[in-house]
């Protein structure tokens, strides 16, 4: 009995260290002896010889820093190796690297929203030591260039339902994106719409009229539907914030779902009316480049989603180039407060690297003001996160192409922020989500909003919990 008593104390003893440990971002990985103690001067050769692995999604950003790798490498003496994926599978695969903690990657393009998870789990190195380090960090780099929002966001203490904003610094930002609207004037012109809808009533109006605007199969407004985290982000996540609706909050010192909310429901009401009334007939199915292409491709009238990616609707040169503009996401009333959510891609710093100052080098030559200004003048990576960026005359004269895009992002950009709570249970608890937002268009699961929200609240109090 003295025996089972004194299993079950430390089996106690071992639960209670885990309880604790979860509670904030666990600190781990390895040293790199030379990035925690350098001095002297920056040189760029502090570490010719070494190696490092990039990990990097398939994308503008990581096509602008490959064409640019053998200058690196003839500047820093550093060897690079690149593994490049579709976004499809990009993420599980950093996933399954980083907990393998092996060190390799030593660097990797992530989300926001994946450091959460990532950083909990004592996988992503707080990049402060090197920022503030002048032996590492070359004095011209300037971090407050860097779009202040984008570059606070990287920021988190690791509790769950702390904002972004303070705590250790976990990436560094290459791109971002904003969520904006963009259409087609030919469309509208058929149509007969003479006013770019600024009003949630006015896209339902809108709607109406644009279906089937270009015959079979073309419909009104493209946005995201697959049963996928990415689909609550853009336009859902902007619109939900805009109808003064919360995801979490922490009550009793838990964090608890708010999307059963009134405020809530009264905008999935909105929202499921609009795929209903104008989506494609297979919005179930729709990744942002299935929306991407049936904007450029002239099924779609509208596409509501990303900046950087509508952006490329034009710099592509598609059969409806010609015809597309862009304006502010819709609110309740003309003039209220615009509450974009925040997308940035950035590069993180793996915890376990065995090359952390060579992986530093690459991460600081790869978000300097010059290189950032040629991947967004010569190649087209949008939305710029420097801000000097936006006052260069060749990338003035690049935007004047396309029309409105500037002002819309002038307009939505200062209230710009990351929308979600943080916590690592991000991507089941969106998930979920996505999947319950399918089951309220499909109609044919719950008598009404309302229940259907309250079963995902349920379904994400859990898995908060656990």
């Amino acid at each position: 009995m003295k025996r089972n008593v004194l299993v079950v104390g430390v089996l106690l003893l071992i639960t209670v260290g885990i309880v604790f440990t979860g509670c904030g971002a666990k600190k781990s990985g390895t040293t790199d002896s030379a990035a925690a103690t350098s001095t002297g001067a920056f040189d760029w050769k502090r570490a010719t010889g070494s190696e490092i692995t990039v990990y990097m999604v398939q994308h503008p950003t990581q096509e602008s820093i490959v064409a640019k790798l053998a200058e690196f490498t003839a500047l820093t003496g550093i060897k690079v190796n690149t593994q490049v994926t579709p976004e499809a599978n990009y993420f599980d695969q950093v996933s399954n690297a980083l907990s393998s903690r092996s060190g390799s990657p030593d660097l990797f393009m992530s989300g926001v929203y994946q450091l959460w998870d990532y950083y909990t789990a004592g996988n992503v190195e707080d990049l402060d030591t090197y920022l503030s380090n002048p032996s590492l960090t070359n004095s011209g780099y300037e971090p407050g260039d860097f779009v202040p929002s984008a570059f606070s966001s990287l920021k988190w203490d690791g509790v769950a339902g702390h904002a972004v904003g303070t705590g250790a610094h976990l990436a560094i930002p290459l791109g971002m994106e904003l969520y904006t609207l963009a259409y087609n004037q030919r469309a509208f012109d058929k149509a007969g719409i003479t006013k770019v809808p600024e009003t949630y009533d006015e896209l339902l109006a809108a709607v109406d009229k644009l279906k089937g605007w270009n015959g079979p199969g073309s419909y009104a407004i493209a946005v995201r539907g697959a049963r996928d985290w990415g689909t609550i982000h853009p336009a859902y996540m902007t619109t939900y914030k805009n109808f003064g609706a919360t995801d979490f909050a922490v009550e009793g010192g838990k964090l608890v779902s708010k999307v059963n909310s009134p405020e809530s429901v009264a905008m999935n009401t909105f929202f499921v009316d609009m795929i209903k009334r104008g989506g494609s007939p297979q919005w179930s199915s729709k990744y942002w480049y299935d929306c991407e292409v049936d904007f450029e491709n002239g099924q779609a009238a509208m596409f509501w989603d990303a900046s950087n990616v509508q952006a490329q609707t034009i710099f592509k040169n598609m059969p409806e180039s010609p015809y597309i503009k862009y304006a502010p996401s819709p609110t309740a009333k003309p003039g209220d407060t615009i509450n974009s959510n925040y997308w940035i891609w950035s590069m993180a710093m793996n915890s376990y690297s065995k090359q952390k100052t060579a992986a530093w080098l690459f991460l600081q030559y790869f978000s300097s003001k010059e290189f950032l200004l040629s991947a967004s003048v010569d190649s087209n990576n949008m939305d710029p996160v420097r801000t000097s960026i936006y006052n260069n005359a060749a990338f003035q004269a690049k935007i004047a192409k396309l029309p409105n895009w500037y002002a819309s992002w002038q307009k939505t950009s200062p209230t710009t922020k990351v929308q979600f709570t943080p916590q690592p249970a991000f991507f089941q608890t969106t998930y979920e989500w996505a999947a319950t937002l399918q089951d309220l268009v499909a109609g044919t699961k719950y008598r009404s909003i309302k229940e259907g929200l309250d079963a995902l609240k349920a379904l994400q109090d859990k898995m908060v919990q656990e």
